[in-house]
């Protein structure tokens, strides 16, 4: 049970910095807006169950988001995040770090999710393109829970993400 909500923690954790790194639709960035998407996601997962309460978990997920309303701000982007997270003793600690592609001009996103004991803090590290100069992103997830794993070792997501940004 603490292994499945471990990976479960790591797909969230994944899909929060996806909120940040999703692509927004072609054309220039507006200097600030906000956006409403959906994001779905599916990658590997390898876990330690070294015990019932000491476990940790590593993640690779790539995935799609998909504006509402179609067309809007991140529409269709692409991206791919490399998670790690442990929990000893109910102690709660992850990372994830994910990279967007704007699907028409390839204009890129890095983003850092961490995760300490339930505290989710987000940063937009760089960007190319009109992502160039973002300083100020808020995002607000809400899991879509009760999807299940394909295969044993991978894990399958969903998750729709509201929120503001702002340009320099």
């Amino acid at each position: 049970m603490q292994t499945r909500k471990l990976v479960a923690t790591t797909l969230v954790h994944g899909l929060a910095a996806i909120s940040l790194s999703a692509a927004i639709s072609a054309g220039e960035l507006p200097k600030e807006g906000s956006f409403d998407i959906m994001s779905c996601a599916s990658g590997t997962t390898s876990v330690i169950s070294f015990s019932k309460t000491h476990t940790a978990t590593i993640s690779e997920i790539t995935g799609v988001s998909l504006s509402n309303p179609p067309g809007g701000l991140y529409d269709k982007g692409t991206y791919r995040c490399i998670s790690l997270s442990s929990n000893f003793d109910g102690k709660v600690v992850g990372r994830s770090v994910c990279e967007g592609l704007d699907p028409e001009d390839g204009s890129k996103r890095l983003v850092v999710t961490t995760n300490q004991d339930g505290k989710v803090t987000r940063e937009f590290i760089a960007g190319t393109g009109k992502y160039e100069g973002l300083v100020e992103v808020t995002a607000n997830l809400q899991n879509v829970g009760g999807l299940s794993a394909i295969k044993p070792g991978t894990t399958q997501g969903c998750g729709r993400s509201t929120g503001t940004y702002k340009m320099k």
